[in-house]
């Protein structure tokens, strides 16, 4: 054992001694590569057969002991070479001014040379009272410093900070420097020495005192060099082939300026065999190995003598036990195992979370995502961001994982849950039904709608979230449910007043004021009914359910649309040319007044036939002066008579079958809040004409389930009677 380790001592130490030869070899073979203690490696080389070109010539000066090295071509003195920073140091002449017997050497001037100021390592630098060096190239200044005066700085203050002494960086690709020299005031100090240098900044610093460097004709300055055109050639020279490159066997060019190594190689990457193979075997700090090393080209393996069972770079002693050389096997394969299992899991999880991202974007395309994103740029920018895109994540939180207690009400249009953002609002989420394109239209419509409405009067919209199956709308929570619940009864700890009822008619009507004529672009609501006015904790109306809503510009009087309304509240002249106006509006208001005058559903099969309507029935008992008969006790115990039949003609002209003749919003408004303040007899001149009243025939009869076609027009009207409260507690 002890000859095997003397054998092996002895083999490293020959390889070790081969392979610093061999890396020794960094010039052109038969080539001198050092002059004096300064090593030239190729590119450089002493002679021109052993340089790149004539810019990396060095000639070694023997005049002088011990020698020196120079570069012609730049007719400097060489200091040091660095192949991995492509850099060389060299001595660099100290400029002075005002300095009686002081003799310049002419300006460095690196043009038509591959050597440029490296502006990394070095920095210019002056010196001297009341001065001001400027670096000049090509005519023009390109920076400088300005060092002032004051008396015995040398002797307190070792650094270089502006007092007698300053420096500032240079510009990369900084070629030729011609420093002059101003004063900066004038002063008895005007004559004073001055100094200008570019040096290395390192060795600059180490100085023991920074005015040391005015004493010498020169000082350390670092040049760099690169190669050209991703290293395909060297110097000044021409490129060469596409194909071609410096860099020799077993290296690469990094960033297109230098040549390396490849790892596990070492040496001088310029020259065809420059990288030579380390022996990692020869250095025990360069390998793992425990017992047997086997040196490869640019790397090692580690093997086992016999006996021994590798794991790795350790080798474990069999003494004839299988189970436990079964054992390590097995160990390893265990390891190797859970890892490959872990990695599964690890891709399972990229993947899983990769197509759920997938998943996000193809709802966010389905529900209308690109559609909302152009319709709201298209509107206010000031609205548009009031508008919030919610995640899933954030709705699926604020609901708890969509529980079923936290359900307010189910309608025709989706389900409505209960909920809680992150920052403490209360609100309501409507989880809406998309069967068809017609209904996803309806919800991208309702976001823009309500994103242009700001009115204390109409539910406010927080935000929608459409990266869902189906899409989302997030409103602000109304926690006393629908005005059609409090007129039937439903609430029975709670019953409306006539004073509550005509303020709550008053809210309505101004909303849909606002909507009309004060909005930026008046908006047409399209189906206002009593289980679309939700009332808030102070019971104050809200307007909701803007999903068939349309805007339309100022200069239009009219749309002409499909039909789509609430049977009991549609607007007959709507019916029958297919154009919506605001009058369609006004005239669904004049049904809902009627119910809070009444206390009536606005179809019931309880009345005559004749009379299942509740606007017909109303315009009956007006016309035959029976109205007292038809209107809610409550409201006749509450109100006054004439207050009463001010809202009831109100409601007769919102009734009526010529929609040019009804009032509008603004004026509908107006009269509610005088009704409101006064006792008085309404101001507005009451149309008490008589109302045109045609039964309808049993063949026009229109049916709560139906949607039916005008032979005249080729439009459907849709109709709904869902009465589900969208918003409750």
């Amino acid at each position: 054992m002890a000859i095997q380790r003397v054998l092996r001592f002895l083999l490293a130490l020959w390889l070790a001694k081969a392979s610093a030869e061999a890396a020794s070899s960094v010039a052109k073979p038969g080539c001198q590569d050092t002059c004096a203690n300064i090593t030239i490696p190729y590119p450089f080389g002493v002679g021109l057969e052993c340089a790149a070109d004539d810019t990396f010539l060095v000639t070694c000066n023997t005049s002088f002991n011990p020698p020196r090295a120079f570069v012609p071509s730049i007719n400097l003195e060489l200091l040091d070479v660095s192949l991995s920073q492509g850099t060389i140091r060299v001595n660099n002449p100290v400029i002075a001014a005002d300095c009686p017997g002081w003799y310049n050497d002419p300006n460095v001037n690196l043009t038509g040379s591959p050597f440029t100021f490296s502006d990394t390592y070095n920095r210019f630098t002056a010196m001297g009272c009341n001065n001001l060096a400027v670096i000049n190239w090509g005519g023009a200044p390109v920076g400088g410093c300005m060092s002032f005066c004051q008396n015995a700085t040398e002797t307190r203050n070792g650094g270089c900070y502006g007092i007698n002494c300053c420096q500032t960086t240079i510009p990369r690709y900084l070629k030729f420097v011609n420093t002059t020299f101003t004063s900066i005031y004038d002063s008895g100090n005007r004559e004073a020495c001055k100094y200008g240098f570019m040096v290395e900044q390192e060795w600059f610093t180490n100085l023991t005192s920074p005015y040391t460097a005015s004493t010498m004709l020169r000082v350390p300055a670092v040049l760099g060099w690169r190669t050209n055109g991703m290293c395909k050639s060297l110097g000044m020279s021409g490129s060469t082939s596409a194909n071609s490159s410096v860099c020799g066997a077993n290296a690469f060019c990094s960033n297109g300026t230098l040549c390396y190594c490849t790892s596990g190689y070492d040496g001088n990457p310029y020259l065809a065999d420059g990288c030579q193979d380390i022996d990692e075997c020869a250095d025990l700090t360069q390998n793992r190995c425990e017992k047997i090393c086997v040196n490869t080209p640019g790397s090692y393996r580690c093997s086992c003598p016999s006996g021994y069972t590798s794991l790795g770079h350790l080798c474990y002693k069999d003494n004839g036990n299988r189970s436990a050389r079964m054992a390590i096997i097995g160990t390893t394969a265990s390891i190797g195992t859970l890892l490959l299992l872990v990695g599964m899991w690890w891709l399972y999880r990229i993947m899983k979370k990769r197509k759920k991202s997938l998943l996000k974007e193809k709802f966010f395309k389905r529900n209308g995502g690109l559609l909302l994103q152009q319709q709201l740029s298209s509107g206010e920018e000031g609205n548009v961001e009031k508008t919030k895109v919610f995640t899933s994540k954030e709705l699926d939180k604020a609901t708890d994982h969509y529980n079923e207690d936290r359900i307010l009400g189910q309608g025709g249009q989706g389900t409505v849950y209960k909920g809680m953002l992150t920052d403490g609002r209360i609100v309501a989420i409507k989880k809406s039904k998309i069967e068809n394109e017609g209904k996803l239209e309806q919800f991208i419509n309702e976001v823009v709608i309500l994103s242009q409405i700001n009115h204390r009067n109409v539910v406010k919209l927080h935000g929608c979230c459409l990266e869902t199956e189906v899409p989302m709308l997030v409103y602000e929570f109304i926690p006393n449910g629908t005005l059609f619940e409090y007129i039937q009864d439903e609430h029975v700890e709670l019953l409306l007043t006539w004073e509550m009822r005509l303020r709550i008619a008053a809210e309505i009507a101004g909303a849909l004021s606002y909507l009309h004529s004060a909005a930026s672009v008046p908006i047409y609501h399209r189906d206002i009914k009593s289980t679309n006015i939700l009332l808030d904790e102070k019971y104050r109306a809200k307007v909701a359910d803007f999903g068939t809503s349309r805007s339309i510009s100022v200069d239009q009087t009219h749309l002409t649309t499909r039909v789509m309304g609430t049977f009991g509240y549609l607007d007959p002249e709507y019916f029958q040319s297919n154009q919506l106006t605001e009058k369609s509006d006004v005239y669904s208001f004049g049904v809902v007044l009627v119910e809070l005058l009444t206390g009536q559903r606005p179809i019931s099969a309880t009345r005559s036939e004749e009379a299942r309507s509740l606007a017909t029935h109303f315009l009956l008992a007006m016309a035959e002066n029976r109205v007292f008969n038809i209107i809610d006790a409550r409201v006749a115990k509450d109100g006054g008579k004439e207050e009463i039949m001010g809202a009831a003609n109100l409601a007769r002209r919102c009734l009526n079958l010529d929609g040019r003749r009804r009032p509008t919003m603004k004026e509908v408004a107006m009269e509610l809040e005088r009704l409101r303040m006064s006792n008085e007899k309404p101001t507005i001149q009451q149309d008490y004409e008589e109302v045109e009243y045609i039964a309808a025939q049993p063949s026009e009869r229109w049916d709560a389930t139906v949607t039916s076609t005008q032979s005249s027009v080729n439009h459907s009207a849709s109709f709904s009677i869902d009465i589900h409260p969208l918003l409750y507690q």
